[in-house]
């Protein structure tokens, strides 16, 4: 039986990440995944998702011929061409976590791996079994399916069948209007798609600061998705090219005929048949209960990423990995602030966010104090012909403390990562209006919504 430092289940964001580290560390490690290393991040989710969302970005450029000055006569566009490019895409990066591996001295196992102990991995099909000092659990989540109609592949579908698709659905209704709903929304209305969303809060993106959700749901439904908000499904009927999906909307009741239906209204762990239990490892709801340094209720036993049901965003499982290695290594760490992590949505508009909406603030008991900045007064936005949407800030009244910040508009999520590190530092709102933000950059908008809350805006 070979030995190792560190045994990682699971080589997905979080997983190999923790292999790095930990190899940085001096630790002999080992990696085991079942399927793709990258997991489904970078084989099914985050990285694929992107470039097709980038292919319908310059396909809705094309489209805008009169504002930027040119004519197109008969565009033809080929989802299979971009479905083709996604998949070149995911396989780069999967190569180069390969070449990660093997440049720190990983070892990688394909296999599904379980807990025999709580120092003994075993791999299921081969039967090897590795010995490790510490293990960490990596193993990600899976798509919830709507109870009662599971999963078929064809006409009731998940992200990942919804990411092999050759060509893209005449019509579409998605069941959830988290981030997931709202990118697969933009991309197959942008390729002509009749998209019906439906969501069973009061508004789209949800867990958004409500002034953002509100602005994101009324720009969806000006580029022609139709938004069922405050409803649910009642039933989908399969025929035989489709389905009929019956949504009920307050007293309203309708059946929507549809080529395809994708589900995103969440994410189960996958912590069942690992060995988990067997070897005493507490789980609450399926999630594995994790302290700021990532150990579970046995010592030699870490867990990261979406098998947590902390926060189901890749960085944090990134995050998540380097505590863990460095909490194995012996190293001191800081737990990690999971209302301080950035969120994004790469739909159009996207929406970028950190720290607390203004409702999330009141109940905590601050006395709050809000601006925003819209887009329209912006000049790179205007230029870029997508000024629409605005930057928000959320600070307490006394010190003007920024307590978060939240963006919905073109780019935005490029936006994010410098509020989050001023909300991380503790700075004030006056501390951001003093950065000197590039001109003329979406940005300033940001710089611009801190001065309001100074009282002293320059350009609104």
């Amino acid at each position: 039986m070979e030995e190792f430092d560190v045994v990682i289940i699971g080589g997905g964001p979080g997983g190999y990440v923790a292999a790095v580290r930990a190899s940085q560390l001096g630790l002999k490690v080992a990696l085991v995944e079942k399927e793709h290393l990258g997991g489904v991040c970078l084989n099914w989710g985050c990285i694929p998702t992107k470039s097709l969302l980038r292919n319908a970005e310059v396909i809705h450029l094309l489209s805008k011929g009169k504002a930027f000055g040119f004519k197109l006569d008969n565009l033809s566009v080929d989802y299979g061409e971009a479905h083709k490019r996604s998949r070149s895409v995911a396989t780069r990066q999967t190569r180069r976590v390969s070449i990660l591996m093997n440049n720190h001295h990983v070892g990688v196992y394909n296999g599904v791996g379980r807990l025999v102990s709580a120092h003994e991995v075993e791999i299921e099909s081969s039967g090897q079994k590795l010995k490790a000092k510490s293990i960490i659990v990596a193993t990600g989540a899976r798509p919830k399916a709507l109870p009662g109609y599971p999963f078929d592949g064809n006409r009731v579908i998940n992200y990942r069948a919804a990411l092999d698709l050759r060509e893209v659905p005449s019509s579409a209704v998605i069941l959830g209007a988290g981030p997931i709903g709202m990118e697969f929304a933009t991309l197959w209305n942008r390729y002509g798609a009749k998209v019906t969303v439906v969501e069973m809060m009061p508004h789209v993106l949800p867990n958004e600061d409500q002034d953002i959700s509100v602005e994101a749901e009324r720009q969806f439904r000006r580029v022609g998705i139709e938004v069922r908000t405050a409803a649910r499904v009642e039933g989908i009927r399969l025929e035989e090219n489709g389905a009929g999906v019956k949504v009920v909307q307050g007293e309203k009741r309708e059946v929507i005929s549809v080529q395809k239906v994708l589900v995103s209204i969440g994410f189960a762990p996958n912590s069942e048949d690992i060995g988990l239990e067997k070897i005493g490892v507490k789980v609450t709801r399926g999630h594995v209960d994790i302290d700021g340094r990532m150990a579970t209720s046995v010592p030699s036993i870490y867990a990261i990423g979406d098998v947590t049901g902390k926060l189901g965003l890749a960085h944090v499982a990134s995050a998540q990995g380097m505590i863990a290695a460095e909490a194995i290594a012996g190293r001191s760490t800081q737990a990690l602030d999971y209302v301080n992590i950035p969120r994004c949505t790469y739909a159009y508009p996207e929406v970028a966010s950190v720290g607390l909406s203004e409702k999330q603030a009141r109940e905590a008991g601050y006395e709050v104090v809000i601006a925003q900045c819209p887009f329209a007064a912006n000049g790179k936005a205007l230029a870029m012909d997508d000024n629409f949407g605005f930057a928000k800030i959320v600070s307490e009244t006394k010190e003007r403390k920024i307590l978060g910040v939240h963006l919905v508009g073109a780019h935005v999520t490029e936006l994010i990562a410098g509020p989050s590190g001023m909300i991380q530092l503790g700075c004030t709102a006056e501390g951001l209006a003093q950065t000197v933000h590039p001109h003329p950059t979406i940005s300033e908008a940001i710089m611009e919504a801190a001065h309001a809350l100074a009282g002293r805006a320059i350009h609104i």
